[in-house]
Order: C-alpha cells, then sequence, then structure tokens
C-alpha cells in the first residue's frame, strides 16, 4: 500500500477581489472603509428626525393669555394653573376654568398674580 500526498487544489469563489498587488488591495479596503461611513452617515440622518418628532410630541400644549392691564403675555401651564387655584382659594370661590370666568374675574386675577410672583 503506498501512500499517496492529498491533492492540493484551490476552491475558486467569486468575491470581486482582484489579486493587484498591495496598492489594490489597499484601494478596495478604502472604498470598502468609505462605503460603510457612508451608510452609517445616512442612516443617522434619516433616523434623527424621528427621535425629535417623538420628543416633539411629548412636549405639552401651551396657551398664551394676555394681561390688557399690564399689557403682557402669560403662559397658561401647569404652574400658573396652580397659581390660579391658590388665587381662588383665597377668595373663598369654587374652580371654575379661567376661560369661563367672567373678565372682571381674570382681571383681578392678574391683578393678585403680578403681586403674587413665583419663587421657583
Amino acid at each position: 500500500m503506498e501512500h499517496t500526498p492529498p491533492r492540493r487544489g484551490f476552491i475558486v469563489m467569486a468575491t470581486g477581489i482582484l489579486k493587484m498587488g498591495d496598492s489594490g488591495t489597499e484601494d478596495y479596503l478604502m472604498r470598502r472603509r468609505d462605503r460603510y461611513i457612508s451608510t452609517l452617515c445616512l442612516s443617522a440622518a434619516m433616523i434623527a428626525p424621528a427621535l425629535f418628532v417623538s420628543q416633539a410630541k411629548a412636549q405639552e400644549v401651551q396657551l398664551r393669555v394676555y394681561d390688557r392691564d399690564h399689557r403682557d403675555y402669560h403662559n397658561w401651564d401647569d404652574r400658573e394653573d396652580r397659581s390660579y387655584r391658590v388665587y381662588l382659594g383665597e377668595q373663598h370661590r369654587d374652580y371654575r376654568e379661567y376661560n369661563h370666568q367672567n373678565h372682571r374675574v381674570q382681571r383681578n386675577y392678574w391683578n393678585w398674580r403680578h403681586s403674587h410672583p413665583d419663587h421657583d
């Protein structure tokens, strides 16, 4: 029984890589890296607006109220609503939404509000 050495064969796969020496391989790797970076940048540019839109939806819609006597605007938010409830409590009034109050009560509230600022 004779021992024959195993055949040495080559498997050729079509990968698009040509043996062109060191400079060809270097060029290929640089193109591949640039394509990878470009893909990452494009993906980030497409995803970023979606993140900002989701944050914008989480914000609360504010209402601006004009105070005619003091000639200024106030943002009606949770803080203003708390102050309004304190004012109603001091006046011994039941809660009623600000926009359903008559103009005299609204004007009195803004006069009170300017004399009782927030201390945050």
